[in-house]
């Protein structure tokens, strides 16, 4: 979900606002701020394949122009029957069709919602958006999703600042091969390709080279069905093929068997889930050398496993990755052999969902050998004595840019560096200090003042807006659940 309404016009930023202000019409159906998205994506993949000439997955009977066409209850019959054929096997949808429509059902209950949906759709300045780029246009609805408390998407967002950044030091090529082995909506692959097409000029390319560009450089995985789909028409509408098997972003569970299917990679850019396993217990993948129920140091194992040698990593993780002891400690140590852990950037406080995680990036390349690849680790602490985060103060790209001067214009973190001092933000610990900490890569060494700045607390008026959002958005779950149940629920005043 790289990009976002960062990178869109003024146009592209209108559009995308008058699309997420038709979850107003499905808020009064019922339908949840967690569903919405989803939902509209249902339509709006047809809308936007009729505009760019990619309805040729799409059996005639199911394309827009016949939902169009109809109205009133014939229309939502229509298309939850459409849901359902355009995911099924043997209905004539093409494999990728029939992933984005797996399992889909709609929460939509009245006609009047789904024509006023399919109307105001049809009204868009599709001509403008179509000159813009209709991945730019889906990737800031995406956006706006996470940007939305009541949506409850943020919690797993990453803001589009940071990954522009960690793209930008890691410098995607043509011959890399790319992976994102938690992939969400698609953001770290589809960062990568807007830097390389800053960079390239891929019309130079051979056409097997187009080929080979488009089909075998972007992997990923993802394991909940809603956001996968959401992720195969984000690569889609920015021309990137998602094949099983294949290429692309593939549906299934890292942890598992499935993330052994996973190419190896020369550069993989992820943010993975944090806590531990779903209903506790050990992964499922076999190949790890130390079992945890962490999925962080599960995602760790997978990642420098996954790295051919020589290859690059860029990887958020929360705290508890640098200090935790026991199997914590041994998975570092293997870290630390089998790659070159040359820079960690530890990021600000509040810039996720989940306000009180304390997150970092790990940059690492994988070693010649299994055996002490680890010399030295760089620190950059971009969040002692910075601003908390929010709508207020939003994170941007200019944040980071002391960070990336310092890390140099080596992707593997060779260039050459110089300390700020102790009072400055870049350091260097050797391998044997570290080994005196225990192995812990909790490096911090500024006074944090910002968190004793009663300065930096909201004010109380935006604190109550911020607790309307979230009764707001409890009130339309429970109303979506008593819905679902069959009780009678009285519009609120």
């Amino acid at each position: 979900m790289a990009g976002g309404i960062t990178r869109n016009s003024h146009t592209t930023g209108d559009i995308v606002a008058k699309l997420w202000n038709l979850c107003n019409v499905l808020k009064d159906d019922g339908v949840t701020y967690h569903q919405y998205v989803s939902e509209l994506t249902y339509l709006l993949f047809l809308k936007m394949a009729q505009e760019t000439g990619q309805e040729q997955g799409i059996p005639e009977e199911w394309r827009w122009i016949s939902l169009e066409a109809l109205q009133g209850i014939k229309q939502l019959e229509h298309y939850k029957l459409m849901l359902l054929e355009l995911g099924a096997s043997g209905s004539g949808a093409s494999p990728l069709v029939q992933e984005i429509y797996a399992n889909a059902s709609s929460f939509i209950k009245k006609p009047t919602t789904l024509n006023k949906l399919v109307s105001e759709i049809d009204k868009l300045d599709w001509y403008s958006a179509r000159q813009e780029g209709l991945g730019d246009l889906y990737e800031g609805l995406l956006q706006k999703n996470a940007e939305e408390k009541k949506s409850g998407a943020g919690q797993y967002f990453t803001p589009r600042s940071l990954i522009d950044s960690m793209v930008a030091v890691m410098q995607p090529t043509l011959e890399d091969v790319i992976q994102d082995p938690a992939a969400g909506t698609g953001g770290f692959p589809i960062a990568a390709l807007h830097w390389i097409r800053e960079h390239h000029d891929i019309s130079e390319l051979t056409e097997q080279q187009q080929q080979k560009f488009y089909r075998r450089t972007f992997y990923g995985m993802e394991h909940v069905q809603d956001t996968h789909r959401l992720a195969l028409m984000n690569l889609m509408l920015h021309g990137l093929d998602s094949r099983p098997g294949e290429c692309g972003i593939w549906y299934g569970d890292t942890l598992s068997g499935d993330g052994q299917q996973l190419p190896p990679a020369t550069l993989i850019l992820t943010n993975p889930p944090f806590g531990t396993k779903k209903g506790g217990g050990l992964p499922s993948r076999k190949d790890f050398t130390f079992p945890t129920s962490n999925k962080q140091f599960c995602f760790l194992q997978h990642i420098y496993r996954a790295l051919r040698p020589g290859g690059r990593a860029a990887v958020v993780l929360p705290d508890n990755v640098l200090f935790e002891g026991n199997v914590g400690k041994q998975i570092r140590e293997d870290l630390m052999h089998k790659c070159n852990l040359h820079t960690i950037l530890r990021l600000p406080t509040g810039i996720f969902y989940a306000q009180g995680v304390k997150t970092n990036v790990l940059f690492f390349s994988r070693g010649s050998s299994d055996r002490d690849s680890t010399q030295e680790v760089w620190v950059y602490d971009l969040r002692a004595n910075m601003p908390a985060f929010g709508k207020r103060t939003p994170l941007t790209r200019e944040h980071f840019a002391e960070f990336e001067a310092a890390y140099g214009s080596d992707p593997l973190g060779l260039a050459p560096r110089t300390a700020t001092g102790p009072e400055g933000r870049w350091q260097c610990f050797s391998r044997e200090e570290i080994t005196a900490r225990g192995d812990s890569l909790d490096l911090a060494w500024l006074r944090d003042d910002s968190a004793e700045d009663a300065s930096e607390l909201p004010e109380p008026a935006e604190l109550a807006r911020e607790a309307m959002d979230e009764l707001e958005g409890a009130l339309v779950d429970l109303r979506a659940i008593l819905a679902e149940l069959g009780e009678e629920v009285e519009e609120l005043v």
